[in-house]
């Protein structure tokens, strides 16, 4: 370290570190009632640093104060529908009672109900 202490090389992080976690939840915490994201948003809001895959597994086993049915497929559906601790329709049932409405297909037209979220360098206290 040759003098150096224990500064490091890319310069100090101030705050308190945040987990990849703990951003997933609050980006999902901030989508508002009757709107959805995808997977793969929430996965690009975070530049990529997690799967859509890996949002989707977060969101499986969150806080109960986590609004996890607003995040749906990238082609507007219910994901949760496929897996065998979730009953079937469920998901859809929440968001429906929300305003969101489905096709005959069963797909969300995410041309009216996509949320975007504010852009990665708010200031913080932003996803609030």
């Amino acid at each position: 370290m040759s003098g150096k202490g224990n500064r490091r090389i890319h310069g100090d992080v101030e705050g308190e570190p945040v987990s990849v976690r703990d951003e997933v939840l609050a980006i999902v915490r901030a989508i508002p009632e009757g709107r959805v994201m995808t997977y793969g948003q929430i996965s690009g809001c975070m530049g990529s640093r997690i799967s859509p895959v890996a949002v989707g597994w977060m969101l499986h086993r969150c806080p109960e104060d986590v609004p996890w049915q607003r995040v749906v497929n990238a082609s507007g559906g219910c994901s949760t529908d496929r897996l065998p601790d979730i009953p079937g329709g469920l998901q859809r049932s929440i968001l429906e009672a929300e305003g969101v409405e489905f096709n005959l297909s069963g797909k969300i037209d995410l041309e009216r109900f996509r949320w975007h979220a504010p852009p990665v360098d708010t200031p913080d206290g932003a996803w609030d």
